[in-house]
């Protein structure tokens, strides 16, 4: 039952933990209603820190989520984490600045208001054990924060994964002729300009899904049913 999951999967948080707990309810109810005999599947696309007001209390409830044995939960590392993740690794050095310069500073915050000055070590060993590629291979769906390099997918490594904004990756016409045709990618990484999901090629094939929530946008979730070509999408 689980290979015929409904997959919700969910674009950059950025600490707003307030709208992705709203989001989940969302996506509980959207469930029941439309899909009760089938397994819930929540993807998170990354980015789960920095910028918003509770960095700290979103990777709780994902590490809360993963312990759940009535859903499945896949949490992917985006960019953000790994910034966090170097920042952990050289307290005090040029990648803490960059990371502190890229809403790292609001992460930061959101410990210090519990107490500590720095993410504890069970939150950064847990962000160091996030996976930076999901694969549906029956179903040919990628989830990733980023995106992908069609020429070497899947082994395009973590790095691309997580950063890249390739022209090669975004024109979905390209794919044709590369190893992703075919294949259905769900990223986040580069807010949209309306708040509104994009979906590239014809039919889409790719699917952006941040839609800037930290900026005044909307935290998006697009709904992934077995057998239904043309997703949904939940909004908070």
């Amino acid at each position: 039952m689980a290979d015929h999951a409904v997959i919700y999967a969910i674009g950059d948080v950025h600490g707003e933990l307030a709208r992705l707990e709203a989001l989940h309810k969302k996506i509980v109810d959207h469930h029941l209603k439309h899909h009760a005999d089938k397994w819930l599947k929540l993807v998170h696309l990354g980015d789960y820190v920095d910028r918003g007001p509770d960095s700290a209390g979103v990777i709780d409830l994902l590490r809360e989520l993963e312990e759940r044995t009535n859903i499945i939960v896949v949490n992917l590392r985006g960019n953000h984490e790994q910034m966090m993740l170097d920042a952990a690794d050289e307290r005090y050095g040029d990648s803490r600045l960059h990371w502190l310069s890229n809403g790292g500073d609001a992460t930061l915050h959101s410990y210090i208001r519990r107490g500590t000055n720095n993410p504890p070590e069970d939150h950064v060993e847990w962000v160091r054990t996030l996976p930076t590629l999901h694969l549906e291979e029956d179903r040919h769906l990628v989830f990733v924060h980023g995106g992908v390099d069609p020429s070497t997918f899947p082994h395009c490594g973590a790095q691309t994964h997580m950063w890249t904004r390739s022209q090669r990756f975004f024109e979905t016409e390209g794919w044709e002729d590369s190893q992703l045709a075919g294949w259905t990618v769900i990223h986040g990484h580069t807010p949209t300009d309306d708040a509104s999901p994009e979906l590239a090629g014809d039919p889409p094939c790719r699917f952006n899904l941040d839609t800037g929530a930290v900026y005044g946008g909307r935290l998006t979730a697009g709904v992934f049913a077995p057998g239904v070509t043309t997703p949904e999408f939940i909004f908070a």
